[in-house]
């Protein structure tokens, strides 16, 4: 029901988003060069005419089409832009992540201009980084001049270039994940470089960066601008927010937000407002990871000294106390210039105890939702004001949070009064229901039809990343996200007839799968302080190190809280707990790896 359109770093990762599905989708790459793994999609190869894009969607019932492609392939937009008017399809751009326009580039608004350009200047010995397909493009000039392109060694690129009459020897073959720009420069010392403003993925600060340092001037051929009736996102959360929209049931699951993006987006709104005087209706929002994402505003309002604005919190799929609860910015001006001061007023809780990464008395709102405060309402007052920007105050409030807080573990780990302001990558993935247990199963039979010597479950992408560069040999389908759901994995591993696993498992998830949870959500069990007390008894520790466990709050101090041999008792002891709780749900070879918080596996247990 979607078609992707790729050959790009961006239509990889739109591949990776829209695999986690485990639903049918196509991807159609112009040649076949592009090394991509796809678990659930179909590759297509070729350039699709108008009226062979239009066949292809009809016969598949394509309701979604997907630009991943290069932002210079303006025949492949153009044609994608026929077909989406003519059958009525929406068109979601993955836009690349561009660095401002420096003013000490020259900006081209085509090849033709930059030709006219770079002739006025008198640059009469040329490097272009335009690609083989620009040889024609600038033909005019580079029979005046002294020009080398860089290109892929490829057999086809250096056809092209001898059909077009291009001098041979001045071809620089470069290798794709290697563009080595300073030292080719420095070899070549041209007068100027010419490139296209490709974005952060095509490697356009490196280009610039080399050529300021060995001060070689710099031409830019500015990108295409985009039917407006695209829709643009520029990540992996974007796309899979807009398919969870325009293509429901793709996704088993919708994703939701985090209390720190929805109180981001509220801050947000509420600085526009008080900046400009109007009212919004969206918000866009710079994520942890840099991805922007436009999130809607419920309401706002202001007057002399504050402006407020609210957001809905949707939890998606995921069973979150807070779904649906309103979150509540107040922006007011400080007093003081180039600063930002973030605090919690009414339901949000306040820290009482140590040990939650929060000074005691603070707003319990977490380091990253206090970092995508800070970052997103300075871009917005720098964007205003310049580099000398006036402070602000913003308060998140929660008028429901003190109810709320009664029905989380906030008051266990001592915060009162509220709900605590959270996430790390301002997106929840839903881990919650059959849906997702089912989408294990299809990765399962995956990883079983690849042959692969053994199965690697893992708790999510962190997890996952750091088990792939320690088991770099395996293909990617070797590799299954468990979620929360230990049990079920394992159980479903047992009945389609996988043989051998290695279950990565981080510190957090650990100590609750030992107590014997095999559903290990943060909504169904909480750190068990006696429960870990008794095993570091059990396991010969110190006196010291059983006192400090029995102060801990959070999982992750036991790395640090530990000495060198309380740590090599305390958690072989864990992992033999967590494998007395597991090995009755799968019979095969079963080895427990922990991971300390740098991805090393610092522990194993095996059966």
């Amino acid at each position: 029901m979607i078609l992707v359109f790729g050959g790009t770093t961006e239509g990889r990762q739109a591949v990776e988003t829209l695999d986690e599905a485990g639903t049918l989708f196509y991807y159609s790459t112009r040649g076949d060069t592009q090394v991509v793994h796809i678990r659930h999609g179909e590759r297509l190869s070729g350039a699709l005419d108008e009226e062979a894009m239009i066949a292809f969607c009809q016969t598949k019932g394509i309701r979604l089409l997907v630009d991943a492609a290069h932002p210079f392939a303006e025949r492949l937009r153009e044609t994608i832009a026929v077909v989406a008017r003519r059958l009525t399809l929406p068109v979601v751009r993955w836009e690349r992540r561009y660095p401002p326009r420096s003013s000490d580039i020259h900006w081209c608004a085509s090849y033709e201009k930059a030709m006219e350009e770079l002739e006025s200047a008198d640059v009469h010995r040329l490097l272009a980084l335009t690609g083989v397909q620009t040889i024609v493009r600038l033909k005019p000039y580079w029979r005046r001049n002294t020009c080398f392109f860089r290109v892929l060694n490829r057999p086809e690129s250096i056809e092209l270039a001898r059909r077009q009459g291009f001098p041979l020897d001045r071809l620089c073959f470069y290798d794709e994940a290697d563009h080595a720009d300073e030292t080719l420069f420095s070899k070549l010392r041209p007068e100027a470089i010419l490139t296209k403003e490709s974005g952060e993925s095509g490697g356009f600060n490196q280009k610039i960066e080399a050529a300021r340092r060995l001060g070689i001037a710099v031409y830019a051929v500015v990108r295409p601008s985009l039917p407006k009736d695209f829709i643009k996102i520029e990540g992996p959360y974007g796309l899979r927010r807009e398919v969870e929209r325009l293509v429901s049931g793709f996704f088993p699951l919708r994703t939701g937000l985090t209390t720190g993006t929805c109180a981001t987006v509220a801050a947000v709104a509420a600085l526009t407002l008080f900046l400009k005087r109007e009212p919004i209706s969206h918000a866009e929002v710079v994520l942890p990871d840099g991805e922007r994402l436009v999130v809607p505003v419920t309401s706002s309002s202001m007057n002399a000294n504050e402006a407020v604005a609210t957001v809905l919190k949707d939890a998606g799929d995921d069973p979150d106390v807070t779904d649906g609860a309103a979150i509540e910015a107040c922006v007011a001006w400080l007093g003081v210039e180039r600063a930002i001061v973030v605090d919690g007023g009414e339901g949000v809780g306040r820290v009482t105890l140590p040990g939650l990464g929060i000074p005691v008395g603070e707003a319990a709102i977490n380091a990253t939702p206090r970092r995508m405060l800070r970052e997103n309402l300075e871009s917005l007052l720098q964007d205003r004001y310049g580099e000398t920007w006036p402070g602000v105050r913003v308060t998140i409030r929660v008028p429901e949070g003190q109810a709320l807080a009664k029905r989380t573990f906030n008051p266990r780990l001592g915060i009162v009064g509220g709900i605590s302001i959270l996430g790390t990558s301002g997106i929840v993935k839903p881990f919650s229901s059959l849906a997702f247990v089912d989408s294990i199963r299809k990765q399962l039979g995956v990883a079983l039809a690849a042959s692969v010597p053994f199965v690697v479950i893992n708790s999510g992408a962190r997890g996952e990343r750091y088990l792939q560069a320690h088991f770099s040999s395996l293909p990617p389908q070797a590799f299954v996200q468990y979620g929360n759901f230990v049990g079920e994995t394992l159980r479903a591993a047992s009945e389609m007839g996988v043989r051998s696993l290695r279950l990565g498992i981080m510190v957090g998830k650990a100590v609750k799968l030992a107590e014997g949870h095999l559903d290990t959500h943060s909504h169904k069990v909480v750190f068990n302080r006696v429960f870990l007390s008794d095993l570091a008894k059990e396991s010969g520790c110190s006196s010291a190190a059983i006192a400090l466990i029995g102060r801990m709050t959070l999982a992750r101090e036991l790395w640090k809280g530990l000495d060198a041999a309380d740590r090599d008792r305390f958690f072989p002891r864990l992992l033999s707990s967590c494998l007395s709780v597991v090995a009755p749900f799968f019979p095969g070879s079963l080895s427990i790896l922990l991971l300390d918080e740098m991805g090393e596996i610092r522990y194993t247990v095996s059966k």
